[in-house]
């Protein structure tokens, strides 16, 4: 069996989006009919998070944490304990692509780390154009890259137990997991082949996350094109 992690707080508005890639996912013809089973892990949810997930097809796990990394830990655990010998972990306000399940298998490693797209950045507005730019000018969605995003990973579970599975951190919970896994000597793909679109939102529900990533950017392209008077969105 193959598990789907999914850590939620307060996603009611894309939670079911998410659900629903995911599960088109599970179906792929690829995967031979191995079973796919997505909980998403609602941790501390005051929204109808929960009750959108079940509906859209999945099982939830509700956990009052407050943080990614204990949430995503509480998921691998309750479905390594149903049997998954493999974890692949997103984002509730990401899309992943109908064979992402299918192309971290195919891959063969131990880890798969993957890069993610952004689709629509016009929640940063009047600043869209200069984060997109900046986005394309310094993000690497090529192969042998060296991002980790927890929205697009995928691990063995005897490498996920080996390594110590995920600490409970606030923020950068799947680094230090890569970083774990490195130093088991985890055969790691680094790879854009399993593909997930993420969102460009500006309220991050981690802080150090993808968002406030977004939101340093911006800043520090204000700041870059102020001290030197290069045009917003202009070459260095």
């Amino acid at each position: 069996m193959i598990g789907v992690v999914v850590p939620a707080h307060n996603e009611q508005e894309v939670i079911v989006d998410c659900v629903r890639a995911v599960l088109h996912a599970a179906g792929s013809r690829r995967l031979d009919g191995e079973p796919v089973e997505l909980v998403v892990v609602a941790d501390s949810c005051t929204d109808d998070t929960s009750a959108l997930a079940r509906q859209a097809g999945a099982a939830t796990l509700a956990v009052n944490a407050r943080n990614v990394g204990a949430a995503r830990a509480a998921g691998a655990d309750a479905l390594l304990a149903k049997g998954a010998r493999w974890l692949a972990f997103t984002d509730a306000d990401t899309l992943v692509s109908p064979d992402w399940i299918a192309e971290q298998l195919d891959l063969k490693a131990d880890v798969v780390c993957g890069t993610v797209g952004v689709d629509d950045w016009t929640p940063h507005g009047e600043h869209a154009e200069l984060l997109r730019w900046h986005f394309s000018q310094t993000y690497f969605d090529v192969e042998s890259h060296r991002h980790v995003h927890g929205a697009n990973l995928g691990v063995s579970a005897d490498a996920y137990l080996r390594a110590g599975g995920f600490r409970p951190l606030a923020c950068s919970e799947d680094v230090e997991l890569v970083k774990a896994l490195e130093a088991t000597g985890a055969r790691i793909a680094w790879t854009s082949r399993p593909r997930v679109t993420t969102s460009a939102r500006r309220v991050a529900r981690a802080s150090g996350g993808f968002a406030d990533a977004l939101i340093h950017a911006v800043a520090w392209r204000l700041a870059a094109a102020s001290a030197d008077a290069t045009p917003l969105g202009a070459a260095p």
